[in-house]
């Protein structure tokens, strides 16, 4: 199939990108920074996900996977506004058989900066907004919202041992997902699945479900 992933230099969208490729379909990224993949199926564009005017003309896209995200002063515009964007332009039409988003387990519990949780909440409540319109094209829409990834953009708190060790208290798996496992996920959701739509799929180790419980011995 014709698939257009954004964000696919690093981390979770390159992760993505390779499953798609290893599948035999044909995949186009977006993504500010040159192509990190060398594959005679792979396609890359080199653009910003904002710059509305200069998005590349590719046309009857049947999977998108918006996957490029930031954690600076330009949450809202990368994380929700420019999702938005790129989802009203390639995937709403009649050849789409699947919209995924790449969401986070900040936008269900609130637990990080302001503003980025307040992007992906924006991208969990438009993933339901936009299943409801591409179901007459029989295609689905689902965000998938992982807790902590191993990824470059991590190793400020991957490489500190004290905070690592508090991250694994709170996370009942106590570790984190590799690249790898998010990609299987995208891959089951997008094409595997055809009937599991408007959903916001947490895969965060059992963090959002941990507590403390205190009581009287």
């Amino acid at each position: 199939m014709k698939v257009l992933i954004t964000g696919t230099t690093q981390g979770i969208g390159k992760a993505i990108a390779e499953m798609f490729l290893q599948h035999g379909h044909e995949v186009f990224g977006i993504d500010r920074k040159e192509k990190s993949i060398e594959h005679s199926a792979y396609t890359h564009y080199v653009c910003d996900v904002r710059d509305t005017e200069n998005l590349p003309a590719v046309t009857d896209v049947q999977i998108l996977i918006n996957n490029a995200g930031t954690q600076n002063d330009a949450d809202i515009d990368i994380n929700l506004k420019a999702l938005i964007h790129i989802t009203e332009k390639y995937g709403i039409q009649p050849q789409i058989k699947s919209v995924l988003n790449i969401g986070s387990a900040s936008g269900h519990t609130g637990a990080e900066f302001p503003e980025y949780c307040a992007s992906k909440g924006g991208v969990l409540a438009y993933t339901k907004n936009v299943a409801m319109r591409i179901a007459p094209f029989g295609a689905t829409c689902n965000s998938l919202d992982p807790g902590g990834v191993l990824t470059p953009l991590n190793e400020c708190v991957m490489n500190d041992p004290v905070l690592w060790a508090q991250i694994m208290d709170e996370t009942p798996l106590r570790r984190w997902a590799t690249t790898e496992e998010i990609a299987q996920w995208a891959y089951f959701l997008t094409v595997v699945n055809r009937f599991c739509t408007g959903q916001n799929i947490l895969v965060d180790g059992g963090e959002a479900i941990n507590y403390h419980f205190v009581w009287k011995d």
